[in-house]
Parts: structure tokens; C-alpha cells; sequence
């Protein structure tokens, strides 16, 4: 992966050399990259995920993508729905976590091949996208809890100890953004604000959200396997 900027006008790009160029056989390098319109324009959307609509399936040719648009929620919504304040290109969200899931994916842990992340400067406040390669066949915790093998879970549980081992600390660690593909291979989506750091009480707490999660999903009862699998996953 060779992550490369560009910059046109207002909007700034990072993005992965490998998935976009200005070639003709690749997807383009440009702001309409990051344009709902454009995709519906261009028949390429063939789904949206649940939640506050932020989010497209799009269909490029071989693969699928992701492309998330960075929505606020609670109170704040109601000031501005998708402005961020600006302090600097690279501490601005979609960077950051474009930059996160770089790394994650380098280090062969189970996060989607990130593709591209656009901001767009407003004066004192930017806007900003992502684009991630979708994952095959990946449902939801959330999707699979009824039925659901222990084995499973303590794969979840593991999953979420490699990415602890690793230093990342998942401030929204819920049932929906582990996806499980049909190999039964768990995976960890939506970076945003998350950080890498020492080995401290986040962890718990991480573990803790996502309890609560699972309550909210009527599946409380599983907790105790997924930590079983988090306390059995060996470190390095």
C-alpha cells in the first residue's frame, strides 16, 4: 500500500496508490470520487448500510466500496450535521483514520483495505469522506447473535484481543462494527477517533461497550464467551 495527497482547490485527498490513479483504468483521483451524486449518476450504488444514512455499497468492477460521509450525532447534530472544526490537515478525521486503518492493515490485522479520504476546507471548518474496500459476505455481530455458535464468540473475543495486543483503543466497540464474512473470519470496521496507545483501563472499558451492546441486541448471554476467547488469545 503507497499512500499518496493530492489537492484540488479546497478539497484535499489521501488516498491508496494501489486502488485509484490518474489512470484510465483505474477509478479517478478527484473530488467527485467522494459524491453520492456522482455514483448515482453512474449507476454504481448497490446498497446503503443501517444507521444515519452516511454510507454507500458501490460497485466499481471487481471489488466493492464503502464510501462513509462523517455525520455527527446526539445534540450537536443540531448545530451542524457535518462540519468539523478545522486544526490542521492531518488531524482532521478522515485522515487520521484513513492513516489507523493503514497501519492496522499493514500489520495483517482484519480491518478493510482502506482506498481513499477526501476533506473539504470550509474556512474555520472542513467536511470529509472515506472509502473503504467492502468486505465479501460480511454481515453484523449484531446479525449473527441468534443462533450463534461459542466458538464464534471466542473467535470475536479473540479478534478484539489482537487489536488490543496491538495498542488500538476502540472508543465504539459495539456488535455493529464487527462484522463476521463467510468464513466466519470477524473483522473490525469504523476507526473514527480511535487511537493507538499503551496497555491501560481502555481496554476494559472497550470491553464494557461492548456488553452493553450486546444487551441492546438481546445478547447479554454472550459476553462470557467472547471473553473466554480474549483471555485464551495468546501475545506476542
Amino acid at each position: 500500500m503507497h499512500l499518496a495527497t493530492c489537492r484540488t482547490g479546497k478539497v484535499f485527498i489521501l488516498y491508496d496508490a494501489d486502488s485509484v490513479c490518474d489512470a484510465e483504468s483505474a477509478p479517478q483521483i478527484g473530488p467527485a470520487l467522494f459524491e453520492p451524486d456522482h455514483w448515482h449518476r453512474a449507476g454504481g450504488v448497490i446498497g446503503a448500510a443501517p444507521g444515519r444514512g452516511s454510507s454507500l455499497f458501490l460497485d466499481i468492477g471487481g471489488e466493492q466500496w464503502v464510501l462513509r460521509r462523517y455525520r455527527r450525532g446526539g445534540l450537536i447534530a443540531k448545530v451542524s450535521e457535518s462540519r468539523y472544526l478545522w486544526t490542521g490537515l492531518e488531524r482532521t478525521r478522515a485522515f487520521r483514520e484513513l492513516r489507523l486503518t493503514a497501519h492496522l492493515h499493514a500489520r495483517g490485522l482484519p480491518v478493510p483495505r482502506p482506498v481513499a479520504a477526501s476533506v473539504t476546507r470550509h474556512g474555520p471548518t472542513y467536511t470529509a469522506a472515506l472509502i473503504t474496500v467492502r468486505i465479501p459476505g460480511a454481515r453484523t455481530l449484531a446479525e449473527h447473535l441468534e443462533g450463534i455458535e461459542p466458538s464464534l464468540l471466542e473467535r470475536v473475543g479473540a479478534t478484539v484481543r489482537r487489536f488490543h495486543d496491538a495498542g488500538l483503543d476502540h472508543v465504539d466497540l459495539n456488535a455493529r462494527n464487527l462484522l463476521v464474512d463467510a468464513a466466519d473470519t470477524v473483522w473490525l470496521i469504523d476507526l473514527d477517533r480511535c487511537r493507538l496507545r499503551a496497555p491501560g483501563p481502555w481496554r476494559e472499558t472497550n470491553l464494557e461497550r461492548l456488553a452493553r451492546s450486546l444487551a441492546k441486541f438481546g445478547g447479554a448471554e454472550h459476553m462470557a464467551a467472547i471473553r473466554r476467547g480474549y483471555a485464551s488469545e495468546e501475545t506476542d
